[in-house]
């Protein structure tokens, strides 16, 4: 498969996020990286990107300026990444979408309900992609988990049960570190911190795994640090569409946890654990039987799960790579359109905006449902009730 050109806005120097997108998009030279805008400051972008190997014509001082370029070349990208500061993803995201790019953005895809609707909507219009980084979902034996429940090897999913809880910004002392203080500042990251920023990941997770989707929810938000306007804690109690019952714990002052993202599944016929920390090991447990450890890389997985797994068996897989499986979802899914042919199931599971509205929808009802003591609320946005 020839290799397609990728673009990058944001993910500058000192980014957390961006080299982990750009070992991603070339692991499996199905992207060229070719334009990107990678900083607030023009000159700082521009420089950053010659160094990183971009031509000084497509070195760009803001996403305009790439914009402006890029949609006028024969040889332009084929897939635009945002992954810019939360309240700039929908104006960025909505331009390149109409302007005939296909979009990977950053969560949250919005920071409202209706923008996210606006999103869908153009996505659908246009017939551009836009995918959501929902990259856990990139791991092999989480997209094993969705084959094994697919495949009906639990039966029918009874509860499930995510966490995604870390003690980074337990110490009251952070208060006033500009890196920590935004986060739980409304006029900067809206109704929610710690939902919003870690527990829609695991809610994610939680529908991508079991192929159900929230409909209500009732949410304790607490903020443990008194200074905090937004919560550093939520418990979210939740029930799916295909009967589910979930359980969803998220916290920023569980001191001693590192990472904390883990996904635990129950059926009729058995339950399945996974912890992104430990991401080599699946534990299954079948009805009367007895405890099974799943490896990845071991023989006879699910196709999903082959296709995703690069190294040998016993070395780890981290989150880069699984970042390359959503980019590799998305090479797939975009050359396939090129040669108007059906893509590989195994590789149609990227996230996508759908995913991105429904998760911005339960940020909202979690954040009034926190409010108005624990009330059960429809986490539905309005176009999907």
């Amino acid at each position: 498969m020839a290799r397609l050109n990728w673009g990058m806005i944001g993910g500058g120097e000192g980014s957390q996020i961006g080299p982990a997108h750009r070992l991603g998009a070339g692991l499996e030279c199905a992207f060229s990286f070719v334009a990107g805008a990678l900083d607030h400051r023009p000159e700082a972008g521009r420089d950053y990107g010659q160094r990183l190997g971009l031509s000084a014509d497509r070195a760009y001082g803001d996403w305009r300026e790439m914009l402006e370029g890029e949609r006028g070349r024969e040889d332009r990208v084929d897939l635009v990444t945002v992954a810019t500061p939360n309240a700039t993803h929908f104006e960025i995201t909505k331009a390149f979408l109409e302007n005939g790019f296909h979009v990977l953005c950053e969560k949250p895809m919005t920071m409202t309900v209706e923008e996210g609707e606006e999103i869908v909507q153009i996505s659908s219009k246009t017939g551009n992609i836009c995918a959501v980084n929902y990259g856990y979902t990139g791991y092999s034996l989480v997209r094993h988990m969705k084959a094994m429940v697919a495949r009906g090897d639990l039966g029918k999913i009874r509860l499930v049960k995510a966490e995604f809880a870390h003690g980074h910004h337990a110490d009251a002392a952070d208060a006033d570190n500009p890196r920590v203080r935004w986060r739980y500042d409304p006029a900067q990251a809206g109704v929610s911190a710690q939902f919003a920023d870690c527990g829609i990941h695991a809610l994610h997770m939680a529908s991508f795994v079991t192929g159900q989707e929230v409909e209500r929810l009732s949410a304790d938000t607490v903020s443990c640090i008194p200074s905090r306007e937004l919560e550093d804690d939520a418990m979210v109690n939740f029930r799916m569409d295909g009967g589910a019952v979930g359980r969803l714990w998220t916290s920023s002052v569980a001191i001693g946890r590192q990472h904390g993202l883990t996904l635990q599944v129950f059926g009729e016929k058995g339950g399945l654990r996974w912890s992104q920390e430990q991401p080599n090991q699946l534990y299954w447990m079948p009805l009367s039987g007895r405890l099974e450890i799943i490896e990845r890389g071991e023989g006879g997985l699910s196709p999903e799960a082959d296709r995703t797994s690069r190294v040998t068996i016993g070395h780890a897989e981290g989150m880069p790579l699984a970042f390359a499986n959503i980019y590799t979802d998305l090479a797939e899914a975009i050359q396939a359109r090129k040669d108007g042919r059906p893509m590989d199931p195994a590789a149609d599971l990227y996230p996508r905006a759908e995913d991105g509205l429904r998760s911005m929808a339960a940020v909202f009802s979690v954040a009034d449902s926190g409010k108005r003591d624990g009330v059960w609320v429809d986490a539905r946005p309005p176009m999907f009730k």
